[in-house]
């Protein structure tokens, strides 16, 4: 029986673009601009400034392009910087299997060995599906936070592939690029919970940054510890304290894993998508969130270890541990009346008013939800006044989950708010035309320094 290292890497080799139907072609179309919106509306972040500060202090004789200023570094540093951007907003797609995570983070890395490589849109387009397969396929198999560690584990995993794919290598290579990104790079799940801290947006764009080293590593002939998942001091053993084993990958008569990856409607984490839904629904019935007496969320227990298992959550500190409050975006959409970037400001995260209302915020165990995950993320919502009256909303799906997708639309109206303060009209329309035409891009060099911002945009 082969290995996982070598399911993986014959994956990795052998799935082509044409392979692809039509509506995949599409989805990674629309995944890949989605995820350069959010890049482009986090680029002011100051993890994102941090970042792209220490991309631009090395140069490269292989360079890659720094979204945002445009500007050459290192692959490695690239890749991160961009992966920081990427995701600073907590705005950009997810997967719910066992594990939960974001493979939209992995497009890093694909755009950076895109470019250096000097492949074209078809390629950049497979191996981004192909990044999918892999972490979607994992986390299908897996639940790594209650052992301690953290989805960009799989992530890493994710984008070496993507990478080895962009960069050519053999399929030998392929097999030691995985066991040199794995080997060194198990991450801990405490960077997602209490006082959550800047790197929760750097983790899986760091996880990006060592696949393009591994991938690179690979490429020159270096060797990495097999067989990284079955051996005795491998995977299985220290991070899943047991073997797995993967589903077919996408092609053929199999579907494929991107088709199950849903966009966001709200900058948070994925489990609060159908929350803030839910709570806007009952809102037009509240006249004053003064008279509101309290508010029980059932979700699920993921859910709730997550975004509601700390005393941070009800206070939170910082945008990093708000965007994954239950407690504060149940809050924030009952008093605006919306969930947007500029809610996670220092201005919201101090208002008395909204601190007081989340305090009000209970949240619960569902066993329907539970029943229901990971195919959905229900949520049931009750809203109590002080008068006695109950309000109640139930979401499955939220708008942009996969059974309840975006319109191409709003799609792209959603990446026109995310660029708005960084590029002019005419540079987001310029984008937009060479992504949803991504099929015949040649020079993926090219696409990356049209995300060149305003000046007064990066700060």
């Amino acid at each position: 029986m082969s290995t996982i290292v070598e399911q993986l890497s014959s994956y990795v080799r052998s799935l082509r673009y044409e392979d692809l139907p039509p509506a995949v072609i599409h989805q990674a179309k629309r995944l890949i601009a989605d995820t350069l919106g959010c890049a482009l509306g986090g680029c002011a972040g100051e993890p994102a400034q941090i970042a792209r500060r220490l991309a631009e202090t090395v140069t490269s004789s292989t360079p890659a392009t720094v979204i945002g200023s445009a500007r050459p570094s290192s692959p490695e540093l690239a890749c991160f910087a961009n992966g920081v951007m990427m995701r600073y907003l907590d705005f950009n797609d997810g997967y719910t299997g066992n594990e939960s995570g974001h493979p939209s983070d992995s497009i890093a890395a694909a755009l950076t060995a895109a470019e250096v490589a000097r492949r074209d849109g078809r390629e950049l387009i497979a191996a981004t599906v192909i990044a999918y397969e892999v972490f979607c396929r994992i986390c299908d198999m897996v639940d790594l936070k209650p052992l301690g560690f953290d989805h960009v584990t799989i992530g890493g995993m994710a984008s070496t592939a993507a990478a080895a794919r962009l960069f050519g290598l053999s399929e030998a290579q392929t097999r030691e690029a995985f066991n040199l990104g794995i080997a060194p790079n198990i991450a801990l799940y405490q960077t997602r919970i209490g006082a959550v801290s800047m790197w929760k947006g750097c983790a899986y764009a760091n996880a990006s940054r060592n696949a393009i080293f591994a991938a690179t590593l690979a490429s020159h002939g270096m060797t990495g510890p097999a067989p990284i998942f079955e051996g005795v001091g491998g995977y299985f053993k220290a991070v899943t304290r047991g073997p797995f084993s993967l589903a077919p990958f996408g092609g053929g008569t199999q579907p494929f894993k991107i088709m199950e990856c849903s966009i966001k409607r709200f900058p948070l984490g994925q489990y609060s998508q159908t929350v803030a839904e839910a709570a806007l629904e009952v809102r037009p019935n509240i006249r004053d969130v003064a008279d509101i007496e309290e508010i029980r969320v059932g979700t699920l227990r993921t859910a709730i270890r997550l975004m509601a298992g700390d005393p941070e959550k009800w206070r939170p500190a910082n945008r990093e541990t708000a965007d994954h409050s239950l407690p504060y975006t149940v809050a924030v959409a009952l008093l605006y009346g919306a969930v947007e970037r500029r809610h996670f400001d220092e201005r919201c995260l101090r208002d008395p008013r909204l601190l007081e209302l989340a305090q009000r915020v209970k949240v619960e165990y569902s066993e329907q939800a539970e029943r229901r995950a990971p195919e959905a993320m229900l949520c049931e919502l009750a809203l109590t006044t002080r008068s006695g009256q109950t309000f109640r909303a139930e979401v499955a799906y939220h708008r942009g989950h996969y059974r309840n997708p975006m319109t191409d639309g709003e799609v792209e109206a959603k990446f026109r708010s995310l660029c708005a303060d960084a590029l002019t009209p005419d540079q987001t329309d310029a984008l937009l035309e060479r992504l949803w035409h991504l099929d015949a891009a040649t020079d993926i060099g090219e696409l990356l320094r049209l995300t060149k911002i305003r000046p007064q945009a990066q700060e």
